[in-house]
């Protein structure tokens, strides 16, 4: 199915909910210069293009207790849709980790999990990535400090369309 061109209104919104995600709509309608009917069609046709996945609060990690963050590159055994799957639901199960990547080059996966501290990293590598057994290594990388950890998509381009 072909996607949608999106204008520049729709990248309007798209950057302004993605910056403010709690805007009413009428505060939305006149950032985008929009009548808040119009703002509300638009948005609740990019939400049901998947354009936009959802909404959610940004939370703190260390005011949160996450004081660490860890990149693991995984290598693993049996290249294969079916490992892969098996890899790919046991760290989804894994509530320390935050994101996950397919990724090309020397590892297989990257990961990024976010932990209390040391002795909590220490667990989650020993008793729940390592015990996934298609893992054959792990490699840890940690975050000394963060200087941008999210930030609004580049919603301006051709891709998008428009």
């Amino acid at each position: 199915m072909p996607r949608p061109a999106y204008d520049r209104i729709d990248r309007a919104i798209l950057e302004h909910l993605q910056r403010h995600g709690r805007t009413p709509n009428v505060e939305l309608a006149e950032a985008v210069r929009l009548s808040p009917s119009s703002a509300l069609r638009r948005t609740k046709a990019l939400e049901a293009d998947g354009v936009i996945a959802g909404y959610r609060a940004e939370v703190d990690r260390d005011r949160a207790g996450l004081g660490l963050t860890a990149f693991l590159s995984l290598t693993v055994d049996q290249h294969s849709r079916e490992t892969s799957r098996t890899i790919e639901a046991a760290l989804t199960a894994i509530p320390a980790v935050v994101a996950c990547h397919v990724v090309s080059g020397e590892a297989d996966f990257l990961v990024e999990i976010a932990v209390p501290d040391l002795a909590a990293y220490e667990q989650v590598l020993l008793d729940e990535v390592l015990a996934i057994g298609p893992v054959r290594d792990v490699r840890s990388t940690f975050a000394i400090r963060t200087v941008l950890s999210r930030g609004p998509l580049p919603v301006d381009h051709r891709r998008l369309g428009g």
